[in-house]
């Protein structure tokens, strides 16, 4: 008797009285299950009889995802015959595919094979069973197009297909299914519009469509869907539209409607929802008030408005749990009316001043590799908003579907690649950003480092479980479907990922964000989303210290020279000094000209980066030969041309020239700088200053050319020369005066050769045709008499 109880509460109806004659399974339907069993790869389908139902082996639960359930319906033939009602077969690891002779089972009314390794395509045949009233196929690795027989099926109540490979579009034949209580097809390659027939399932409680590849709007037929309890969309594609309407939909508990080029603002009905449990509309573009209703209700655990343009937000901290306001307001709003997390990109509130940033993330602080590592032990939960002191944060989005206690830091015991940071992660449900703060403008080395620690890879149907995610960086997208285990070779090894980004701005951006590929239920419901162990960010330029002039200190004092060169220029001009009194016309146009130039670099100065000014200021128009002057000069350390005689200039020019073609051109950098310089960015500012300050005013280049070879766009060129005689003594005499300067070459020139020789204190004389070959070298290293400087402006 305790048998036949068991038996019930399994749902077994195989025998009307204990004792009585057995109730078999006919003939057609054993060697129907059979077949299906063999190809399903079930490892008991041999044992498949006639007594099918009475076998209670077939029955058992291990945990939420192992289970095994067949039920018969044997009420027909007096009793005696069973028909097979029920195949739940989950967890069990079955690698074949869906056997069309399942539409040979003419009772069969639930399908059950969730969490296996099944491939292939749905049969049609599925479609000629009208019993059906459960298909539950999520978790496997289906694909191909769905059937359009299923749209057959009138009773079916639940068509649950996320987290497979499923192309095309949602067949016209699924408006038949007016039965239709739960629809979900999360993370498959579907596309299309979502189909206005929707409004058709008017018994629909719960509507699945994230991480799909379909298009908007979402149709205004989903008003009529006044059942909905729980409805997700998200990342659609195509055109932007109002805000669904929603008003009735007095039941729902979960709504999330995430990056679906929503625009507009939220209906105040939203907030009288007053059963609404999750509130997530993120990354649209919403606009306007955020309803006060919102923050007083009740029910509402989870509030996620991140990445919108409202006009106003809620006066909150940006560290209370479980909302998440982070870049909610648009660009406009008064940054005093709103939280520091709501603005835009997260401004630095004081000057920048961090260059590097390591985060453990998940885990504590530690030191690896003579780098220390932060903690990120925060455990604020889904939906939050965390901040380390002006130097990083995290926002987290989203809440795991089905687990309320999912886990967003997770630990293993046993060192991954020898690194101790693989030990942890940070995971979360939707949306991952890591912001580094505060940063100083320049390029950067982002490595990300990843270990899947959650998933299995021992065969079994654990190890099916896939966590696909995309990574952006400064907000464009570098990795897409991004798989740990996969790219790893396997779980538990660590991998990185490495990307070279600028910061313009002051704040480095990187997002992980899950767009519903992938698994949702392996091992464990809330198992997916994405996961990263650690963040390493390092500049990729020479950080000012004080041991040494970085890049952007020495670009920053070229232009502020050039400021004041320019505004001396105006002034010299104006005065008669430059020859400005020549022509009255042609004085006043160079006077507008040169003020304009002037006027504009100057506005530059003070927070201005100098790439920008640069970009934006120095114009074709600029005068390039002054502005190798300057370069000349920086280096150097000569004073200012405007302070001595020109013709003193014009040999330390002819020096340079020289110094060039003997390949000593660093002699010429100051030496008070001693070793605190960039071999490679003084050789390239002293070539660009001798391009510039080119005696034939036709060889000079561009500044957009000028800026392109700063900014190391395009290579320093060659300096060509041209040049008239002229008094060359005077010039020779000046090259002694200078090289006397040296301190390991001197240069000694012949009044009888236009070509210098070059020795050095412990070394003999060098032939000059090993040096200068042809005579348009010894022109390019001789000939260096320039024209009247008012001629070459």
């Amino acid at each position: 008797m305790a048998s036949l109880l068991f038996l019930g509460f399994l749902g077994l109806n195989c025998f009307t009285e204990f004792g009585s004659n057995a109730q078999v399974l006919p003939d057609i339907e054993v060697q129907t299950l059979q077949t299906v069993f063999s190809k399903l790869q079930h490892p008991n389908a041999s044992r498949i009889s006639q007594s099918f139902c009475s076998e209670i082996s077939w029955n058992y639960t291990i945990s939420d995802l192992i289970e095994s359930r067949i039920a018969c319906d044997c009420s027909d033939g007096n009793n005696t015959i069973c028909h097979v009602t029920q195949i739940l077969i989950k967890g069990h690891n079955l690698t074949g595919i869906i056997p069309p002779e399942l539409g040979n089972l003419t009772h069969l009314q639930v399908m059950s094979l969730l969490a296996n390794r099944l491939s292939g395509p749905i049969p049609p045949e599925i479609g000629d069973i009208s019993t059906l009233q459960d298909v539950v196929l999520e978790d496997n690795l289906l694909g191909g197009s769905l059937p359009s027989n299923l749209g057959n099926l009138g009773r079916l109540d639940r068509l649950l297909l996320s987290a497979n490979n499923f192309t095309g579009t949602i067949p016209e034949s699924f408006g038949n299914l007016k039965n239709l209580t739960d629809f979900r097809i999360d993370g498959s390659s579907l596309s299309g519009q979502i189909p206005n027939f929707i409004g058709n399932w008017t018994k629909l409680s719960r509507l699945d469509m994230q991480g799909t590849s379909m298009e908007g709007p979402i149709p205004s037929t989903i008003s009529d869907l006044k059942n909905l309890t729980e409805l997700r969309i998200s990342d659609l594609s195509g055109a932007s539209s109002a805000f669904p309407n929603l008003d009735g939909m007095n039941t729902m508990e979960e709504l999330v409607l995430r990056n679906c080029l929503i625009t507009g603002s939220i209906p105040a009905y939203v907030g009288e929802m007053a059963l609404l449990k999750t509130l997530d509309l993120s990354f649209n573009s919403l606009t306007g008030q955020i309803p006060g209703t919102l923050q007083g209700l009740e029910s509402l655990q989870y509030l996620d408005l991140s990445y919108n343009n409202f006009t106003s937000s809620f006066q909150t901290s940006c560290l209370q749990s479980n909302v998440n306001l982070v870049s909610a307001s648009s660009s406009a709003t008064d940054s005093t009316s709103v939280s520091w997390c709501s603005r835009k990109d997260l401004p630095c509130p004081q000057n920048p001043n961090h260059h590097s940033l390591f985060i453990n993330c998940g885990g504590e602080g530690m030191s690896v590799n003579g780098d220390d590592y932060e903690e990120d032990l925060s455990t604020l939960g889904p939906s939050n908003f965390f901040s380390s002191a002006d130097k990083w944060a995290y926002s987290s989005t989203g809440v795991y579907m089905g687990n309320e206690n999912a886990y967003y830091t997770v630990r293993t015991s046993s060192a991954v690649n020898g690194l101790d940071f693989y030990k942890s992660a940070r995971l979360a449900p939707l949306s991952l950003k890591y912001y580094g703060l505060c940063l100083l403008e320049g390029n950067y080395k982002v490595q990300l480092h990843f270990a899947e620690i959650m998933f299995s890879d021992n065969q079994t149907f654990v190890s099916l479980g896939s966590r696909l995610f995309d990574i952006s960086i400064q907000g464009q997208v570098v990795l897409e479907n991004f798989n740990i285990m996969e790219e790893a070779g396997g779980v538990g090894k660590g991998i990185t990922r490495e990307f070279n980004v600028d910061v313009n701005g002051s704040t480095l951006e990187i997002h992980l964000f899950w767009r519903g590929k992938g698994t949702t239920a392996i091992p464990d419901r809330g198992v997916y989303g994405p996961l990263i162990s650690a963040i390493t960010v390092t500049p990729n330029f020479n950080v000012d210290t004080g041991d040494g002039l970085s890049a952007g200190a020495i670009a920053g004092i070229v232009i502020g020279s050039f400021v004041i060169l320019i505004l001396l220029l105006v002034i010299l001009r104006l005065t008669g000094y430059l020859g400005g009194k020549d022509n009255e016309n042609d004085a006043k146009l160079d006077e507008e000209e040169n003020t304009h130039i002037s006027t504009k670099i100057a506005g530059t100065i003070g927070y201005m980066a100098p790439e920008y000014a640069m970009r934006g200021y120095l114009t074709d128009k600029a005068d390039v030969y002054s502005f190798g002057v300057v370069l000349l000069e920086i280096v150097s350390g000569e004073s200012n041309t405007n302070y001595r005689p020109k013709e003193e200039f014009v040999y330390l020019l002819d020096w340079a020239y020289v110094q060039q073609e003997q390949g000593n051109l660093l002699e010429l950098v100051d030496p008070s700088l001693g070793s605190r310089y960039s071999d490679e960015e003084a050789l390239r500012m002293l070539n660009l200053a001798l391009l510039c300050t080119n005696p034939s005013p036709t060889l000079r280049p561009s500044m957009s050319s000028v800026v392109s070879m700063m900014e190391g766009k395009i290579p320093v060129q060659a300096p060509l020369i041209k040049r008239k005689d002229a008094d060359r003594n005077a010039r020779f005499r000046a090259f002694e005066m200078l090289s006397h300067d040296s301190q390991t070459n001197v240069s000694i020139y012949s009044h009888n050769s236009l070509v210098p020789r070059s020795t050095s204190m412990d070394g003999p004389w060098i032939d000059s045709s090993t040096l200068i070959p042809d005579e348009t070298q010894r022109q390019s290293s001789s000939r260096m008499l320039l024209e009247n400087p008012r001629e070459q402006t």
